[in-house]
């Protein structure tokens, strides 16, 4: 890859205003293509900086009950790889910033064909991948070829990725290093924020990659914790939450569907933003 994508960019001028990144997940297609579609493009007024748009899929190992619940809400609604893939090109339509990642598992894609996903995928405005399931051994399956295609190959970092197995990881990575802050599926404990801080840390002696933390931030103040020590917070979980619990009794959308998850992203985004004003404080101090 070269020059500076939206990803960077991004990354880049919250490095600036010395804050870090609002990065939200939601699942395509949940609860349904339009009620996606509108939650989508309402993320980035509500406060995310950016946006991981989850591919649905039928076997979600490494996601909880919420996020595995809302793949199969999308699924049970007729969303497809294709049909993803065209709500980011109706993002892109009025949205020409804010940077979108598809995040997921490789079968969808494998399925689609690599070459065809990845062409597809650069036409349609997407700016990286996050593939759960493939490891660096396999980099010349998609990663290589997806960075050669002008998309950015983002890998996760957990607690038990050791400095022996990090720069491994770390080889063909770009946009930024997703750390998973706690063992486990998505949703289902909270990050220590100490903990976190010294892994954070750790790994970014190894990269000048801006490091991003998810799986188990639900609240603002967990967010504003995680946000000291961190580039970027990652909430997924607490947004499809949000989604189910604005359903009806037929599992259909409602209309306060998608202002229940813009007024969770907007209190989030002000838990990020009070990680600055705690930053600039202590800054000051010193």
């Amino acid at each position: 890859m070269s020059g500076a994508t939206r990803i960077d960019r991004r990354f880049a001028s919250l490095a600036a205003e010395g804050r870090p990144a609002l990065v939200t997940f939601v699942t395509a297609g949940d609860p349904d293509l339009e009620t996606s579609q509108a939650i989508i493009a309402a993320l980035p007024e509500a406060g995310a900086d950016l946006i991981e748009v989850g591919m649905p899929f039928s076997d979600p190992m490494a996601d909880g009950p919420a996020i595995q619940a809302s793949g199969l809400r999308a699924l049970k609604g007729g969303q497809t790889l294709r049909k993803t893939l065209a709500m980011v090109k109706r993002f892109r339509a009025k949205d020409n910033d804010t940077p979108i990642i598809l995040m997921g598992y490789y079968n969808p894609i494998y399925i689609y064909g690599n070459e065809p996903f990845l062409a597809d995928a650069k036409a349609a405005g997407v700016d990286g991948l996050i593939v759960v399931d493939l490891p660096p051994e396999a980099d010349d399956e998609l990663c290589v070829p997806a960075m050669k295609h002008g998309l950015s190959f983002i890998r996760l970092a957990t607690p038990t990725t050791d400095d022996k197995r990090l720069p491994a990881v770390l080889a063909n990575s770009s946009g930024f290093v997703y750390y998973v802050s706690v063992l486990g599926i998505t949703g289902m404990a909270s990050p220590d924020a100490g903990n976190v801080g010294r892994a954070v840390a750790r790994i970014k002696r190894h990269t000048p990659l801006p490091v991003a933390v998810g799986f188990g931030v639900k609240s603002a103040e967990q967010a504003r914790a995680i946000g000291l020590v961190a580039d970027g917070v990652v909430i997924g979980s607490a947004l499809v939450s949000a989604v189910k619990n604005s359903l009806d009794a037929g599992g259909r959308a409602t209309t306060s569907t998608v202002p229940a998850v813009t007024k969770l992203v907007a209190e989030l985004a002000r838990g990020v933003r009070a990680a600055r004003a705690a930053g600039v404080k202590a800054g000051a101090a010193e």
